[in-house]
């Protein structure tokens, strides 16, 4: 095959045009090597493992987000949400009945009765169905824990309790027919005893003469818990039965000062009417004069109030004691 020929023209426009192409090839090149991103890594805030790995890094980075969503939940829910208004609390007087509500109208608030207009205002407040129990509240200037000043004694009503009181006399032969003519509604020796013996209880008070207290030792954790084992301070331990039978049907009521300084005791009943509630009210509140501790300094008589069976307290005047 025959060697292409060149013209000396072509040969000298290929020498001129080879320069040229080789500088457009090395601009192309650089072009291209400046458009091409390398990947920085920055050492300080990446690791290979722990707290700065690139796995650690995205998953902060996933929870942060999570959280932004989160509050930005509430905050859409929030302002979408009605406003909640909160009641206010009511008064003890509000959380009452309306039978109470009402008694408790016809009061003065922090006003105090004399006796005779508290009792008035107590048989008229009442608002109960029933014959109420009407009640003294005197609370003392004494001392509990000293023995001179625990107070403790027994009040014959006037104008009695109004209530039945079913007695038991335990006592010799010889003062058993005086008991049973008394009014005792259980009057026996011996007997008695056997009746005990079966837990059988169908009184509310237990009188017995000081010759047979020791025979109602081996009872009085029967008796004891229901308040029917025989106390000479309560007057339920007498030689003269047929006094105390008589005294305990007639309203005989027996008085304590509690641990909160407060004497607590009922004087009658509703149907009594003011004038009977009052002098129950005066037997007691002279027992309590009577029984005052010699040494006491300070006021005795702090505060007096007369209340109902569900019924609203009605203050009484210091000075009425």
């Amino acid at each position: 095959m025959a060697e292409d020929k060149k013209t000396p023209i072509e040969k000298t426009a290929k020498k001129a045009v080879k320069p040229v192409v080789q500088e457009l090839v090395a601009a192309a090149e650089i072009v291209e090597a400046e458009t091409v991103e390398t990947p920085i890594v920055d050492e300080k805030t990446t690791a290979k493992a722990g707290k700065r790995s690139e796995k650690a890094l995205k998953e902060t980075e996933e929870k942060v987000a999570k959280e932004e969503r989160k509050a930005h939940a509430d905050e859409t829910e929030t302002d979408h949400k009605p406003a909640v208004t909160q009641k206010p609390a009511r008064t003890l007087l509000e959380r009452r009945s309306k039978g109470y509500r009402k008694s408790a109208e016809q009061l003065e608030a922090h006003k105090s009765y004399t006796l005779v207009e508290a009792l008035e205002l107590a048989t008229k407040t009442s608002h109960v169905k029933f014959d109420a129990g009407v009640e003294l509240h005197v609370r003392l200037g004494v001392d509990p824990r000293q023995a001179d000043q625990n107070l403790r004694d027994m009040v014959v009503l006037p104008g009695g309790t109004g209530k039945t009181i079913r007695v038991a006399v335990f006592a010799d032969a010889d003062q058993v027919a005086a008991a049973k003519k008394a009014g005792a509604d259980i009057a026996a020796g011996e007997e008695f005893l056997q009746q005990l013996d079966k837990g059988t209880i169908d009184f509310d008070m237990l009188i017995a003469t000081p010759a047979t207290m020791p025979k109602l030792g081996k009872y009085a954790r029967l008796l004891g818990p229901k308040g029917l084992m025989p106390n000479p301070k309560s007057g339920t331990v007498s030689t003269d039965v047929a006094k105390a039978v008589t005294e305990a049907k007639a309203g005989r009521v027996e008085y304590r000062v509690d641990s909160t300084w407060i004497v607590h005791v009922g004087i009658g009943k509703v149907s009594f009417g003011g004038s009977k509630l009052t002098e129950n009210a005066k037997a007691i509140l002279n027992s309590l004069k009577a029984n005052k501790p010699s040494g006491l300094k300070g006021n005795y008589v702090r505060s007096i109030y007369v209340t109902t069976s569900m019924g609203p307290s009605i203050r009484v005047a210091e000075s009425e004691a």
